[in-house]
């Protein structure tokens, strides 16, 4: 019996450091900038977050909360060698990576852009 129970805490402590070696690793914010919650909370609750702010911006007329998609993919979306922005939904970048893990596809980016808008466009 103690051999078996051996057996299959090894078993599980390999399978769990495998899939902590999986564990995606996003391109990290700009430098200087804080999000709107702690990353715990943030892997945990922001498609909640998102929808409540979706709600009240299409609902209500509500725009620029917290949760804004807007300042998400202007925070982290990252820039390519030539300077251009690399898309957030692009493998390996930062919802990408999550999303890929998580096995979850969100239709955000079928309506909302998936790079920085150009300064002159942000200035406004």
């Amino acid at each position: 019996m103690l051999a078996r129970l051996l057996v299959l805490l090894l078993m599980f402590g390999i399978t769990a450091a495998a899939l902590a070696a999986d564990l995606p690793a996003p391109p990290k914010a700009k430098a200087g900038t804080t999000c709107v919650a702690a990353a715990e909370v943030m892997r945990r609750d922001h498609p909640d977050m998102l929808k409540h702010q979706r709600d009240d911006t299409l609902r209500l007329g509500i725009r620029g909360g917290t949760a804004s998609l807007r300042d998400c993919v202007a925070c982290h979306a990252t820039r390519a060698a030539d300077g251009t922005p690399v898309p957030v939904n692009a493998p390996g970048q930062f919802c990408q990576s999550c999303h890929a893990y998580a096995a979850v596809t969100p239709d955000c980016f079928d309506c909302h852009a998936t790079t920085p808008a150009p300064v002159k466009e942000a200035a406004r």
